[in-house]
């Protein structure tokens, strides 16, 4: 893959990275919260709160502040809860584990079921199999995800009784437990996802299967298999790429809605709580990391295009 096209690619994510920082930090500095009454409660002393706005640097001009907590975060200091008192950092990339954990589950069955019926409503245009797929994928994409994790959780967990409905169990503790928990939210998740993305493929299935090299391929004598996987799929995927790259930045914002229905402990969540507590250092870490995933996504998501797509890089 051509280095300068990577260089490029990974200069804008940079950059993209420090408007958000800049952004973060000027939305948190604008929020109706005091942090130090948030510390010491609304009975604290004049003289008390000044001597923690001191500590905390609240007193300095805003830009100091800035460069402070941006050169903290450039050394991977995102600061202390001001709801725990503990590092930001090890708590937020934990629930970030969790959260990405998820995330990953949902992509893998999303693919796993999206792209064969994708193919299949596409080689099936018109026909029963494509009608019953598009409808499927309509109510799909039509239910939101606190709608669908209700249902799930009443069919499952309270009529069925299979899987429990709210908790999590640590992968490093109990495997059976934790792929239990995990089935429901990674179910949530994904229904949306292959209803999109199914339709996507469908749509550029067709498109490309009426092109003229795929003709040449079938005059050629490739068999049907070898022309719709080798040939059409590839180029396919191409647009799939960037949806499935975008996404993830409907992941990162669905699975907070996923995570505080199912009791996960994951970013979405302890992000909640650090809104519901004013806790600012954990909110400016949890938006930037959640920011720097998505940037990172889509980073991941142009390199794959580059490398299915060779003419990309050196355009």
């Amino acid at each position: 893959m051509n280095a300068g096209y990577v260089g490029r690619r990974l200069l804008t994510t940079v950059y993209t990275l420090l408007v958000v920082s800049f952004l973060v930090f000027a939305m948190t500095q604008l929020l109706p919260a005091d942090a130090a009454v948030t510390l010491l409660g609304n009975s604290a002393t004049p003289e008390a709160l000044a001597s923690v706005r001191a500590q905390l640097g609240l007193d300095q001009p805003a830009w100091w502040q800035y460069w402070h907590w941006f050169s903290g975060v450039l050394s991977g200091d995102f600061g202390q809860s001001m709801r725990t008192g503990q590092a930001v950092a090890p708590m937020m990339f934990g629930a970030l584990g969790r959260s990405l954990l998820l995330a990953f589950l949902a992509l893998v069955l999303m693919l796993v079921i999206a792209i064969p019926l994708g193919i299949v409503s596409a080689l099936r245009r018109g026909k029963a199999a494509d009608l019953i797929i598009g409808i499927i994928s309509y109510v799909g994409i039509s239910l939101p995800e606190f709608v669908t994790a209700t249902v799930l959780a009443l069919l499952f967990a309270d009529v069925l009784g299979w899987l429990p409905a709210t908790g999590y169990v640590p992968l490093t503790e109990d495997v059976a437990g934790w792929l239990a928990h995990m089935i429901l939210p990674t179910l949530t998740v994904s229904m949306i996802l292959v209803a999109h993305v199914s339709r996507m493929v469908r749509s550029e299935m067709v498109d490309v299967m009426a092109s003229d090299y795929i003709r040449a391929a079938r005059l050629k004598g490739l068999s049907s298999r070898r022309v719709v996987l080798h040939h059409a799929l590839r180029n396919a995927m191409l647009p799939t790429i960037t949806i499935v790259a975008l996404d993830v930045g409907y992941l990162l914002g669905g699975i907070i809605v996923v995570e505080e229905i199912f009791a996960i402990p994951g970013i979405g969540r302890a992000l909640i709580v650090a809104v519901q507590s004013r806790d600012l250092p954990a909110i400016q870490a949890g938006v930037l990391i959640i920011a720097a995933t998505y940037a990172l996504a889509n980073f991941l998501a142009d390199l794959a295009y580059a490398w299915l797509d060779r003419r990309i890089q050196y355009a």
